[in-house]
Order: structure tokens, then sequence, then C-alpha cells
């Protein structure tokens, strides 16, 4: 993700495309695993609750603030594989 300084270009975007949809469909797996202390009704409201945020993020213009949802979404994975639910990070 280079080609455009501050605005992510057409490029930009195709370039990424693969790459979210794949951390989007892991996400929605890792929702699934049985590691997890979650009932049907949390499952399905997590499930809701990444698709509404990738839905809201897919209008994102900016480089960095869509780099920083990557960078987001990667940590939020590994922290379900590990069986854990990420929550809020105080900054």
């Amino acid at each position: 993700m280079a080609k455009g300084l501050i605005w992510a270009t057409a490029e930009d975007l195709a370039r990424n495309r693969q790459r979210v949809l794949s951390l989007y469909r892991q996400i929605l797996r890792s929702l699934n695993s049985p590691k997890l202390p979650l009932n049907l009704g949390a499952r399905l409201a997590k499930k809701a609750e990444v698709r509404t945020i990738f839905m809201l993020g897919s209008d994102e213009r900016s480089v960095h603030n869509i780099a920083d949802l990557i960078d987001t979404a990667e940590y939020c994975l590994s922290r379900l594989k590990n069986g854990e639910i990420p929550k809020h990070i105080p900054t």
C-alpha cells in the first residue's frame, strides 16, 4: 500500500481486497471455535458486529487508517485463535 501518499488509490484498494476478505472470513470462522466461551446468541452477535465493522471500514480511503484497520483485524484474529475474545485496547 504505497501508491497514494494520503488517500488510497484504486490500485491500493484492489491490492488489499484479497487480504481483507481473507481476514474477514478467518475472523468469522474463528468465532465458531469451541475454545471461545460464547453461546449461540453471543456468537451471532459477535459475527454481526464483525460484519458491521468491516462494512464501515470498506468506506475508508485513508492509507494510514486502512493499514491500522488491517493490523487490528490481524491482532483480533490472533487473539481469537488463542481462544480469547478481543477487548478494547486503551491508548
